[in-house]
């Protein structure tokens, strides 16, 4: 047959490669519309469980998008998106926060001492071997808790620590001690002075300025002494019932 404008021209073939035509015409027709269905899917969101690719294997369903291709060999191959990972939130941990508590109250200072002269001031005239040698006032403060009975050693660390006076079984109850406390009184019991005398004897350096150490003692119990003991005695009695020690300490010079 001769060629005619706007006529298509047909050329014969053997039955094989007719047949051959007419199979790839048919995959490829498959294949497109495997395709199309795929495509509008996932454009929905949904495979079907029973859909199948165009090679005959099932199309896997997936929540994520996908991009769908297709391979040479005719089977549809999923491409998934990469979506971003979430970054993990961190929870929120509270700040400890202080605990309110009552602040704690350091006890009171135990302390001793005197109207007639401030720690480490002149002792008056009127308390020394040149006055009236009158007991000086004494009050104390502070007593530490358990304290059972009280003891007083007055001595002068310039003169190789002569005794001065001996007081002890004082009731911690009281506030402190008059001035001249006389040498016969039994409240407080006194022991024996460095005078060879039982209660005060005041100040009496031989020169210079020699310091008095008032040294008040709480104990934890009555000194199980009698008599007029000195100073000595009530100490080596006294070791191990000391509960705290309170110190007064003041200065005279003869004119």
């Amino acid at each position: 047959m001769a060629d005619s404008p706007g006529i298509l021209s047909w050329t014969s073939s053997s039955p094989g490669e007719t047949m051959a035509a007419m199979r790839s015409g048919r995959r490829f027709a498959n294949l497109a519309v495997a395709l199309l269905g795929s495509v509008a899917l996932v454009g929905c969101g949904q495979v079907p469980g029973g859909a199948e690719s165009a090679a005959g294997g099932p199309v896997e369903s997936s929540t994520s998008a996908a991009t769908i291709s297709a391979s040479p060999g005719g089977a549809l191959e999923s491409t998934p998106t990469l979506q971003p990972t979430p970054t993990p939130q961190s929870t929120p941990q509270s700040t400890p926060q202080p605990t309110a508590s009552e602040p704690a109250m350091s006890p009171q200072p135990f302390r001793l001492a005197s109207a007639a002269f401030v720690d480490g001031s002149s002792i008056p005239r009127r308390h020394s071997c040149d006055g009236a040698d009158a007991s000086p006032p004494l009050t104390w403060s502070g007593v530490p808790a358990g304290t059972v009975a009280l003891a007083l050693i007055v001595d002068d660390p310039d003169a190789a620590g002569f005794v001065h006076w001996v007081a002890y079984d004082i009731d911690p109850s009281t506030p402190g001690l008059p001035a001249g406390v006389p040498g016969s009184a039994t409240s407080p019991a006194q022991g024996r002075n460095g005078f060879g005398r039982v209660g005060y004897g005041g100040p009496c350096p031989p020169g210079g300025t020699h310091h008095y150490v008032f040294r008040l003692l709480a104990l934890d119990a009555r000194l199980p002494l009698n008599g007029t003991p000195r100073a000595g005695d009530v100490l080596a009695v006294a070791s191990g019932h000391v509960l705290g020690e309170a110190r007064l300490i003041g200065t005279y010079r003869r004119a």
